[in-house]
């Protein structure tokens, strides 16, 4: 990072999109003074998210407009606090969901949307940590009410936010089948927590969760042909939780289907509850930090990449070859 001036305005390095469709690159950018109910974070850890793809594509719900910084969630270290910032100080370590900016060396962002760190978890656990678990307990908790002793059919269980999902259910007394694909997801999902394995490639969804006695809750963050298996698999009165479509097919549900054995879609956007209903967020990562700190929960990154190969980390998630997280790491 270059200081120009009198230092107030810091060049840094940034992966910006420029148009649509284009490939990120490294480029320069000139950073703000944090304004009212804002802080400046230099940034120790990113943590890469599928949404990151569908923002290079311009296809994400929440894409601004190009040019713009990719990185939806970082960890690091407050260095100035604008106007009306009293719970934060400079100095304080802290993870950030600011839905874009994440991935430089430092960035500006909303104060309501940081979190303190407790000392014993490092920066690139805390990177990857509040997307991908806020995402499965909001769901699990809040959305489907999952209940001790119920049926939990994780699909995708290895990736991101899949694999926290298999480690929430099990924490929340579930019985957890975890799917996902290969015999290396599997033992990740395994480690986690599941009781149950099916691999995706070769075991026929359907026919295996309805001879373990069926689901109470599906979270499927892969859409396509997995969502209609998990349907068929559903137990009366079963939650299933459209969490995403990384298979790259929405599924068109029938609403007979849903009639017969008394079925709830649930949507989930983690994201959007910021917008409308924050203290959802708040409270629920305020529980997971706090079983963190207890020793309850073991984030799981399976890459961790230096700021020049962010693009490589990209790479990673659209081809499928993570496990858990992917956390791009900042100069010292």
């Amino acid at each position: 990072m270059t200081n120009h001036g009198n230092g107030t305005e810091p060049d840094v390095r940034a992966w910006r999109v420029s148009a649509a469709g284009t490939p990120p690159s490294i480029s320069d950018v000139t950073l703000r003074a944090p304004g009212p109910g804002q802080i400046r974070v230099r940034i120790a850890a990113c943590g890469l998210n599928f949404a990151d793809l569908l923002m290079v594509k311009g296809t994400y719900q929440e894409t601004p407009e190009p040019p713009f910084t990719l990185g939806l969630e970082v960890a690091g270290t407050v260095t100035a606090t604008g106007p009306d910032v009293d719970h934060l100080a400079v100095g304080d370590r802290v993870a950030v969901y600011g839905g874009h900016g994440g991935l430089a060396e430092e960035g500006v962002f909303d104060a309501i949307r940081a979190v303190r760190l407790p000392d014993s978890m490092t920066a690139v656990e805390a990177a990857g940590f509040q997307i991908a678990y806020g995402t499965s307990h909001v769901a699990l908790d809040h959305r489907a009410r999952l209940q001790p002793g119920e049926t939990l059919l994780v699909l995708g269980a290895a990736g991101g936010v899949g694999l926290t999902a298999v480690e929430i259910g099990k924490r929340m007394g579930a019985t957890v089948i975890a799917c996902a694909r290969g015999a290396d997801k599997l033992e990740a999902a395994r480690a986690a927590g599941a009781d149950h394995l099916l691999d995706a490639e070769t075991d026929d969804i359907r026919e295996a969760v309805k001879a373990l006695g069926g689901a109470d809750v599906v979270y499927d963050p892969v859409g396509g042909d997995q969502f209609t298996a998990a349907l068929r698999a559903c137990k009366p009165e079963a939650r299933i939780l459209a969490i995403g479509f990384a298979s790259g097919e929405v599924p068109q549900i029938k609403a007979n289907h849903l009639l017969v054995k008394n079925v709830s879609v649930l949507g989930l956007y983690w994201g959007g509850y910021l917008a409308f209903r924050p203290q959802v967020v708040t409270d629920s990562l305020a529980t997971l930090i706090g079983w963190y700190a207890d020793g309850k929960l073991h984030p799981h990154v399976s890459h961790v990449l230096p700021f020049e190969r962010a693009d490589e980390g990209l790479e990673l998630l659209r081809t499928r070859q993570a496990t858990g997280k992917v956390v791009i790491e900042m100069p010292s």
